[in-house]
């Protein structure tokens, strides 16, 4: 098989990133394509107290266990499987299972920060960035971390107000200068959606 190709989408929490990637993979054969998400490489924590994993920030780029992330994008690159890490989102850390995951022709990396990493982006054959606006995304995260993540909606608010705005202001947003596409409105943009799909066949006609 040929090096696969690598295509990095990111934007901010509640974005629309997952739409984005599910709309790709509904033009392109399902069996063709892996899908890495850099939130199951938050950092292993089963060391801490469960107070302690709580207030950590998981919107900085120290949450992250990049190291193992470009180890594993690599292997994939190099047509290798991997064993791909599930974080658990209610207790805070690393689970002891985990997720087999085989080299395919396409991998969608999805993630907050994976253009705020240079190593990660210049492994990115297609850099994609999903903007969205700020109301639209809080309402989405909320939704999602109470219904999927066992939150209350308190601390969904105190953690979106004291780590994730500002984390996003400080290192998501500008991150959005390494993009080679934008899409305003995330899956919903049909028009952006083709595009990319075009230029994902043409790249594999190739």
């Amino acid at each position: 098989m040929n090096k696969p190709l690598l295509i990095g989408i990111t934007g901010g929490t509640g974005s629309g990133k997952s739409t984005v990637s599910k709309k790709i993979l509904k033009s392109i054969h399902e069996k063709n394509v892996a899908i890495i998400e850099q939130d199951s490489y938050y950092k292993n924590q089963s060391h801490l107290s469960y107070e302690e994993r709580v207030n950590t920030n998981y919107d900085h780029p120290f949450a992250f266990d990049n190291d193992l992330l470009v180890k594993h994008l690599k292997a994939l690159l190099d047509n290798k499987t991997i064993e791909k890490p599930i974080y658990d989102f209610e207790n805070h850390t690393r689970k002891d299972e985990t997720i087999t995951v085989c080299p395919k022709e396409i991998i969608i990396l999805e993630g907050i920060l994976i253009l705020n990493d240079e190593e990660i982006r210049n492994l990115c054959d297609i850099k994609i960035f999903v903007d969205t606006d700020s109301d639209v995304r809080v309402i989405r995260r909320i939704e999602r971390d109470i219904k999927e993540r066992g939150r209350t909606l308190d601390s969904v608010i105190n953690q979106y107000m004291t780590t994730v705005r500002p984390a996003h202001l400080q290192f998501v947003e500008p991150s959005k200068r390494y993009a080679d596409i934008i899409i305003p409105e995330g899956g919903y943009n049909k028009v952006a959606i083709d595009i990319i799909v075009t230029k994902i066949n043409s790249i594999l006609d190739k």
